[in-house]
């Protein structure tokens, strides 16, 4: 009679949820992102959801939960009384419900309604309640649905423990494959986790894991599924899990940016509405400066580039506890790295720091950094483009610069503390970065017109305007620094930095996709001459040892960057088709070591991670400059005058002018009438 009244009474007061929207049912689910090449790299979401239909599944996935969670689902309407007939006595008795009468009707019940079904209630009169209402409710859905579409359902909501909600999720998150690819083995593995997703975890508990999935297979035996043979040689199957979870830990700080902006777009839909989004992310590029960085880091680290007296990374991991938290601020040498394709802005590859579990701050998106050197080159441009020739001379010498308000004359020195009160043309005052000439050049334009020019290519950080600016002390997003480099590579036009390809709906539908950003910059003959002058760094200057003697020799260009107090490193490169660039130094800003230079340090990371990136791309080919507005000159690089017959083959070198600035006047140096000849 007490079972009877309860069962009478359970639903009373609207407690059992209504199941006619059910039709419309409509889970949660994760958005996805994905890399370029379509693989999985994050998802977004309070549960990791996929839904697929039931026909999409291998048809070993149904057959596996069927044979241990319900093998009479197919001959029941929602209540398994064969099983039932075992429970009434631990029910009668008070007792836990734990063992088995559940049909999969009735755990979707739970799963659907976990507010008004709570599983959690196993015991006494509120255990009896909760599994008369499951019973009830699974009725109706029996009565109303089709055992594929409750057996879909139940598929797409169960979870299976990692977060993930659903087999597809599940087949992902633990093999690294769709639902539709597993094999038996594996599809049994994941109805093993169904009864305790925790205890049968294969990664945490790969042993009762493997024991549960071969109980799994052996009811799939005895639910004629398999022959005793294949059953046997599933059971032998080795355990074999992804080793990326969906290559969830390849580009964390590339995801983290990603899911920003779109929480900036779609709130709390992302969570919630299964989007898809495609990303411009190369897993192959990506990884290539990952390694780059986290290997020069190293070596920096070993003191094997100088003396560092700093606590190792290695070392803070190996003090740490387990229950540090995030931090902005780690004590270790930090470093970032930005790869995009120059055209299009894409983003190819993103590393924000070392260790995104230990600090989740994205170094290259939300740090401010002094630039350094490589600031120059947008003095440089200022100048050019006022008419200033790259050819003219300066000499690096002592400069005093009158500062306002009874301040003390500033009075800058070169990296290496001396000059060489020598004439240096601008061009090799770039290339040797010299502070000097520099500061001799931003005195011509003046620092408002430096911010100008700044703002035109990207740089979008407070710029106060003193003479220090000439020499890089402002600080500025990397990405914005990084980014301002596209101006040169595409010889006049910069790119605005883009991680998203398209976002579709869960259905498919495009919700956007991404539109280049094309800015004009620079007047092309301005551009090809600060095009050449960079590509001058690599092949003669601060930057020559590292890329040239590191083994990269495609065409290339870019400019090295230390600040005065030692405290960051850079080095910013570019092909024809890619700009990219590194950081490094330490999140409360310090000494890295003595004589810390972006070419020593920074400019090795790059030429390995540039190595190893064109071994998979074509080699992007040289630049072309514009033949009606400029000519070719072949000049002696020694002086920059245009070469005679006499002149050495080592010390020649193709330069392109604008038209009527060329050099009139032939090397007097290497002549075979000057004494000593033609040396």
């Amino acid at each position: 009679m007490l079972v009877l009244g309860i069962w009478t009474r359970a639903c009373a007061g609207d407690s059992c949820p209504a199941i006619n929207k059910l039709s419309g049912a409509d889970p949660d689910q994760a958005s996805k992102v994905y890399a370029a090449d379509g693989r999985l790299i994050g998802d977004f979401g309070l549960q990791r959801r996929t839904v697929i239909s039931l026909a999409s599944m291998s048809p070993a996935v149904p057959a596996a939960f069927l044979a241990v969670e319900d093998k009479r689902f197919y001959e029941h309407h929602g209540i398994d009384w064969v099983r039932c007939f075992g429970i009434v006595r631990s029910l009668l008795k008070l007792q836990g419900l734990s063992q088995g009468c559940s049909t999969i009707t009735m755990q979707l019940v739970g799963n659907l309604y976990p507010d008004q079904i709570d599983r959690t209630e196993r015991k006494g009169i509120a255990g009896i309640k909760r599994k008369i209402r499951e019973m009830k409710v699974a009725m109706q859905l029996e009565s109303q649905f089709k055992k594929d579409k409750i057996l879909e359902l139940y598929l797409n909501y169960i979870n299976l423990g990692n977060g993930a909600f659903g087999v597809e999720a599940a087949a992902q998150r633990y093999f690294g494959k769709s639902a539709h690819d597993v094999n038996v083995a594996e599809a049994a593995m994941l109805a093993a986790l169904a009864r305790s997703p925790t205890r049968y975890n294969p990664r945490r508990n790969p042993r009762f894991a493997v024991e549960r999935r071969n109980l799994v297979i052996d009811l799939m035996r005895d639910n004629n599924n398999l022959t005793p043979a294949e059953a046997e040689a599933w059971k032998a199957y080795p355990l074999v899990l992804s080793s990326h979870s969906d290559y969830q830990s390849v580009a964390e700080y590339f995801v983290e940016y990603v899911r920003q902006i779109m929480q900036a777009k779609y709130g709390s839909q992302l969570y919630t509405s299964g989007l898809r989004i495609y990303t411009t992310l190369d897993l192959n590029i990506q990884q290539a400066a990952v390694d780059a960085l986290e290997n020069q880091l190293e070596k920096i680290e070993s003191g094997a580039t100088g003396k560092f007296s700093h606590q190792t990374y290695r070392d803070y991991m190996d003090k740490k506890g387990e229950d540090a938290t995030d931090r902005t601020d780690t004590p270790y040498l930090q470093g970032a790295a930005l790869v995009l394709e120059a055209k299009t802005g894409n983003i190819l590859a993103m590393v924000g720091g070392r260790d995104f579990s230990d600090s989740k701050f994205n170094r290259m998106t939300q740090a401010d950094r002094q630039p350094g050197s490589t600031f120059k080159p947008i003095v440089y441009t200022t100048a050019v483009e006022s008419g200033v020739s790259l050819d003219d001379a300066e000499p690096d010498a002592y400069i005093s610069v009158p500062m306002p308000d009874g301040q003390p004359d500033w009075a800058p020195h070169n990296f290496e503390n001396h000059f060489s009160d020598s004439l240096l043309t601008l061009r090799q005052g770039l290339w040797q970065s010299k502070n000097s000439i520099a500061v001799r050049v931003g005195e011509k334009v003046g620092a408002p017109a430096v911010i100008q020019e700044a703002r035109k290519f990207g740089i979008t950080t407070p710029m106060p305007a003193v003479p220090s600016i000439f020499l890089g002390t402002p600080e500025v997003r990397p990405i914005e620094m990084i980014a301002a480099y596209t101006a040169f590579a595409n010889v006049g036009s910069r790119t605005v930095p883009n991680p998203i390809v398209r976002v579709e709906d869960k259905k498919g539908n495009i919700l956007e996709h991404s539109v280049v950003q094309t800015l004009p910059v620079l007047e092309t003959n301005v551009a090809s001459t600060m095009n050449q002058a960079l590509q001058g760094v690599i092949r003669y200057g601060t930057a020559h040892s590292a890329v040239i003697g590191g083994g990269f020799t495609l065409p290339a260009g870019g400019k090295t960057g230390t600040t005065s107090d030692y405290h960051d490193v850079w080095f910013i490169g570019f092909t024809k088709d890619l700009v990219a660039g590194v950081w490094m130094g330490f999140d409360n800003p310090q000494k890295i070591m003595a004589n810390a230079q972006g070419g020593r340090l920074a400019a090795p990371a790059w030429t390995q991670m540039m190595i190893d990136i064109y071994q998979r791309r074509p080699a992007p080919g040289d630049w072309e400059f514009p033949a009606d507005s400029m000519v070719a000159v072949e000049v002696d690089k020694t002086n920059g005058l245009r070469a005679t017959p006499f002149c050495p083959a080592n010390l020649r070198e193709t330069r392109y002018f604008v038209k009527g600035t060329e050099p009139k006047e032939f090397c007097p140096i290497h002549s075979p009438f000057r004494p000593g000849g033609a040396n």
